[in-house]
């Protein structure tokens, strides 16, 4: 069963998602400074740079986005041509442009933006210019595979282009249909705005923290949503009343004296999930480290001891790492290229038993997720997208002294 907890402060709202009472996956949003992902806007070419096969573009952020070259082409692969184009003869400096971002700004660096725009439904992504139906690939049912990409064939117009979520399986049509037309509305609110306004300009925000996840991790009929705000309970309710007209499972008001995250022990799971050194069931630990450049995970029997021998103790280690570090991965958020150091294994049957684990659990994360296999040195590979950061996450503050690292610099005399 899953349990989605909102709590809701006077500026922060945060949203943890508990599976059978384990947290899997935390956000915060202050109210103020809601994500760009997902938002649209009419910009404005600022610099094209041929030596880059990129432009930055105005939108009216601090930083100027960032548009690569592949996001200017085509949107289908077979459509694009043979030879990619300079940059120079798809977009010019003063050219005015509607982007949609895919990536928040972060340190030093604009927005990522693309003209491969995608609007997320309840049961698919509609794409204006895409000229394709995809069908989820977590659907492995080939029959169901089958009338889902029928069913988009029938319903797009034109041009346009769908992907059918993993949620849209079996379900009838009619559902699949209103859902197309009300994100039909939406591209034509965007395309009439964009031609009514100056650049730069917002032209639609994607949605707030919660209705995301309503939208795109909660069964309505089944899950059960908690709300500890009756002015966010009622906003809850009128989004679900349009996503699920059919009914959905009454939303839950908190109104304990202890803080509903507490009371659901998901204070407790997040001091222990995002902690530098976590320990697993019997002992064993997992060291997460994150850098600049990629995340590095050690694992460790430290006091776990259960086994026959020594094979299999660090091959049942490893497998119970392998499980937390899908769980965490998605909990944290982590992007990026991601290392793991399991423990030494002599046999390939338990390398591929490790493996099999670990992509068992990234099976049940949104976010596209590549295991890249094992290295020389014995070390597991694989990177993971990340395309938001939270504005109000569970986030270390670096220390000003040492700067994170945990050591001062002192000078021998």
């Amino acid at each position: 069963m899953k349990q989605m907890i909102v709590h809701c402060t006077q500026h922060i709202t945060r949203m943890a998602l508990l599976e059978n009472g384990r947290l899997v996956e935390y956000a915060a949003e202050r109210d103020q400074q809601q994500g760009l992902v997902g938002s649209y806007y009419k910009g404005r070419v600022m610099n094209v740079l041929p030596g880059m096969q990129a432009a930055f573009v105005d939108i009216g952020q601090k930083k100027n986005a960032f548009l690569y070259v592949d996001d200017v082409l085509h949107p289908h692969l077979d459509k694009q041509p043979s030879v990619k184009p300079s940059i120079e003869m798809l977009l010019q400096p003063g050219q005015e442009i509607v982007v949609q971002v895919r990536k928040e700004p972060r340190g030093g660096k604009g927005a990522r933006v693309t003209t491969h725009y995608t609007l997320p439904g309840r049961w698919m992504v509609y794409m204006p210019f895409a000229e394709y139906v995809g069908v989820s690939k977590k659907i492995s049912r080939e029959s169901e595979r089958s009338r889902l990409k029928g069913i988009g064939e029938r319903l797009r117009q034109g041009e346009e282009g769908l992907i059918m979520r993993t949620v849209s399986e079996d379900e009838p049509l009619d559902a699949v249909e209103g859902d197309l037309a009300f994100l039909r509305a939406q591209w034509e609110m965007i395309t009439r705005r964009s031609k009514e306004v100056e650049a730069p300009a917002l032209l639609h925000c994607d949605l707030s923290i919660v209705q995301r996840f309503i939208r795109d991790a909660f069964n309505p009929q089944r899950d059960e949503l908690l709300i500890d705000s009756a002015k966010a309970v009622k906003e809850a309710e009128a989004f679900l009343t349009d996503m699920a007209p059919e009914g959905y499972k009454p939303v839950g008001f908190y109104r304990g004296q202890e803080s509903i995250f507490s009371a659901y022990g998901v204070t407790d799971q997040l001091h222990k999930s995002f902690s530098r050194k976590i320990i697993l069931e019997g002992g064993a630990t997992l060291i997460w480290d994150e850098t600049e450049a990629l995340t590095v995970i050690d694992v460790n029997t430290a006091q776990f001891t259960g086994g026959t021998n020594l094979e299999d103790t660090v091959t049942r280690t490893n497998l119970l790492a392998a499980e937390e570090i899908g769980r965490l991965v998605r909990l944290r958020d982590t992007g990026g290229i991601i290392i793991v150091d399991f423990i030494d294994m002599e046999r390939e049957e338990h390398r591929r038993q490790v493996t099999d684990k670990l992509e068992s659990i990234i099976s049940r994360d949104r976010t596209k997720t590549h295991i890249l296999g094992w290295t020389h040195l014995g070390l597991l590979e694989m990177t993971r997208k990340k395309a938001r950061h939270d504005s109000a996450g569970f986030a270390p503050v670096i220390c000003q002294c040492c700067g994170g690292t945990g050591k001062v610099g002192t000078w021998l005399e």
